[in-house]
């Protein structure tokens, strides 16, 4: 007889095949407990619905890299102005080899997140990750002024095109299964053209 834990085991593993295979969306519940070899009653004994399954199986690590995410703009914001200025990307960066690191130990998790996410809470992670970045970008741009640095004028949607390609940039590592020793490499000349581009359009070169 399966053991309680081999019977929550055995549905998330049905659920992450399922859903990696089909998305969210089209993921069939009744798939799901025929792969886990579970009844549909046993399924609802852990789980009140897909989208409980989903965030089961993918919840917490998005909860985790956005915290850390947000932690990073923060710690930013808080620096003197003078320190900003000098440490430019440099938290960001930081931050961007961990979401590297976090991304790869949970690769799964951020497949779902990434490819299989619409029709979840989940499906907009880049577009909330951008509208953070360009929040942050804004605050920046008005600390520069105040330290007297003529910043360039910068068209809102020039600035969101921007942001939106380095993070679909960032993500296509885990959507086209890219090894992680090469990962890293690739994320640090990510950070370094970015980092440059950045400087170049805000006059900081």
């Amino acid at each position: 007889m399966m053991n309680e834990h081999n019977t929550l085991e055995k549905i998330l593993n049905a659920g992450k095949k399922e859903f990696l295979a089909k998305g969210f969306q089209s993921a069939s519940l009744r798939n799901i407990v025929k792969e886990a070899g579970v009844t549909t009653g046993a399924f609802y004994g852990y789980f009140g619905s897909k989208e409980e399954l989903f965030d089961a199986l993918a919840g917490e690590q998005y909860t985790c890299f956005m915290d850390v995410y947000k932690k990073a703009q923060t710690d930013f914001t808080k620096l003197p102005p003078i320190e900003q200025q000098q440490n430019m990307g440099e938290i960001s960066g930081n931050c961007m080899d961990w979401m590297v690191d976090y991304v790869y130990e949970n690769l799964d998790a951020f497949k779902l997140l990434l490819c299989c996410a619409e029709g979840t809470k989940y499906e907009n992670l880049i577009h909330e990750m951008v509208e953070i970045e360009v929040n942050a970008t804004h605050d920046f741009i008005k600390v520069l002024a105040g330290l007297g640095h003529p910043v360039k004028n910068m068209d809102a949607r020039l600035e969101h095109m921007l942001v939106s390609g380095m993070f679909s940039s960032f993500f296509e590592m885990v959507i086209h299964d890219m090894p992680k020793e090469q990962a890293v490499e690739f994320n640090k000349e990510l950070r370094a053209f970015y980092t440059a581009g950045w400087k170049c359009i805000m006059g900081l070169d």
